[in-house]
């Protein structure tokens, strides 16, 4: 038997993130590339959806739809939907691993309940889970870029930025996933991700401008996490880049602070006395 949990001290338990010790979070992160080096075709498998989704826009819907304004410049329908599945795929890469993975982890094989009686800590697992699921997020981005790029989808120098901000959109969901995961007590209340995960997908102007929606709606769309790496993407692809892009990327960190902060503490409830 691994040796019994230390007690956090009352501040630590207060703010556990201040507690990460890099190194060693990457542990995790290198401890998740092994155990995927014999399941590659898992992290493969989660890149086709945004792939399908951007052939079938490109071959046979954009030349229906025409162009669409953006920035007060006609762009293809591609060019306006390729940049929403990039961040897409990035949220899709980061989800899976900090929702259902970490669940697996936390809930059925006591993986974590190993790991806290070693050196690691709390925020060694946070930061180490989450370093992991923007790695992968990072892998979906890159495919998915090159994929445009044979497409002629990237049409800015300023898209060499995309990687960054794929990273925080991964970043972003991996945090939010994990916080979430957090207070899931059995598998079906994992059912809750599917319905959030969705209407961010279909809604967040991965597929239509904001003005389409009423403007109660509009609001409510402007404030969720993938709307802002959309339009971070977009901008970025197209070449649009105005200081407003600086308000989506800081409200992505904003949310990656929130979510890391709400897992490592519930993290140290969960794991320690």
């Amino acid at each position: 038997m691994g040796a019994p949990a230390r007690a956090l001290p009352a501040g630590a338990r207060l703010t556990p993130l201040l507690l990460a010790r890099p190194r060693r979070a990457l542990t995790l992160v290198e401890r998740s590339v092994r155990v995927y080096k014999t399941k590659w075709i898992y992290i493969v498998s989660g890149f086709f959806e945004p792939l399908f989704y951007l052939l079938s826009i490109n071959v046979g819907l954009s030349h229906l739809v025409g162009s669409v304004e953006l920035g007060g410049h006609p762009v293809s329908y591609a060019r306006f939907v390729a940049p929403g599945l990039l961040a897409t795929s990035a949220m899709n890469g980061s989800i899976l691993d900090t929702t259902y993975n970490f669940f697996f982890k936390l809930k059925i094989a006591k993986t974590f309940q190993s790991v806290i009686a070693t050196p690691l800590g709390v925020a060694d697992i946070t930061f180490g889970e989450v370093g992991w699921a923007v790695v992968r997020g990072s892998i979906y981005s890159v495919g998915f870029l090159v994929v445009m790029a044979a497409f002629g989808l990237v049409t800015s120098p300023w898209a060499v930025l995309d990687l960054p901000a794929t990273m925080l959109v991964a970043l972003c969901f991996a945090s939010l996933g994990i916080a979430a995961s957090s207070y899931m007590r059995t598998w079906q209340d994992l059912s809750a991700v599917s319905l959030a995960v969705l209407p961010f997908f279909l809604f967040s102007g991965t597929f239509y401008p904001l003005s389409v929606y009423p403007h109660p709606v509009a609001l409510v769309i402007g404030l969720t996490p993938l709307y802002q790496g959309v339009v971070l993407c977009r901008g970025l692809t197209n070449g649009i880049v105005d200081p407003g892009l600086l308000w989506h990327a800081a409200l992505l960190v904003a949310l990656s602070l929130a979510g890391l902060a709400i897992a490592a503490r519930r993290l140290g409830r969960l794991l320690t006395p």
